[in-house]
């Protein structure tokens, strides 16, 4: 059963890793492609907040949050991989930040043909969050193994 478990979480987490790779070798001195599709929407989704809460973001550079979203699910899916419940929380904390961000259905009519691929990234997106969520649960609720002490064998004799 362990080896199915990690084919499970070697699946799963080659999501998280594979975008990481491809995000990392277009990369460049710019960001690449991740930054240039994730600067509108990231001006779109603060100018949002603003708009409903009062909360203004402060000023960042794009290619770093596409930097740290490449090491968080780079190294969180090398962690999962592992059953480490720190790689969970790690791809957790970049599903919270991009989910909202990246699928911005809540942008569009409902009868545009963008509301619908977005709205259904989002509940794939959310599908795994779920996921990592039930992953985090039973790691923490299954009992770890006690070794056991051999009892020193007495001396006859």
């Amino acid at each position: 059963m362990a080896f199915i478990t990690f084919i499970g979480r070697v699946l799963f987490a080659s999501v998280f890793i594979l975008s990481a790779w491809q995000e990392f070798n277009g990369f460049g001195t710019d960001g690449g492609a991740a930054a240039k599709s994730l600067e509108p929407k990231f001006h779109i989704f603060s100018k949002h907040v603003l708009s409903h809460t009062g909360v203004k973001f402060p000023e960042v550079e794009i290619k770093l949050l596409v930097a740290a979203a490449i090491a968080l699910k780079g190294v969180g899916g090398i962690l999962f991989v592992f059953g480490s419940s720190l790689g969970a929380f790690l791809l957790l904390l970049h599903q919270a930040i991009s989910i909202p961000i990246l699928y911005d259905f809540y942008n569009y009519d409902v009868e545009k043909k963008e509301f619908n691929q977005l709205f259904l990234k989002f509940t794939q997106s959310l599908a795994l969050f779920g996921a990592l969520l039930f992953f985090i649960g039973m790691k923490n609720s299954t009992p770890r193994r006690q070794l056991r002490k051999k009892a020193p064998k007495t001396k006859t004799g």
